[in-house]
């Protein structure tokens, strides 16, 4: 992708245990928290993405590069 459509406020999250579509769709407006030593970072759930159970999640600010392959906590 090109630096003019990237979204760095927005990323994929895959949950362990959801496997279709239909399940991610359900998470849809819940919030989930990514947290560092030093930063804390909450986001929405935006929407399902193809289908296998990934979502899309948009936070406030961008998402530092440290949180590519970390655990994010999912609130209800």
């Amino acid at each position: 992708m090109g630096p003019k459509s990237q979204t760095s406020k927005e990323c994929l999250i895959e949950f362990t245990g959801i496997v279709s579509a239909g399940l991610a769709g359900k998470l849809v407006g819940k919030k989930v928290t990514w947290k560092n030593d030093t930063k804390t970072m909450t986001g929405k759930i935006m929407g399902a993405h193809g289908k296998n159970g990934m979502v899309r999640a948009r936070f406030v600010h961008g998402v530092p590069g440290q949180a590519i392959g970390t655990i994010v906590k999912l609130n209800s």
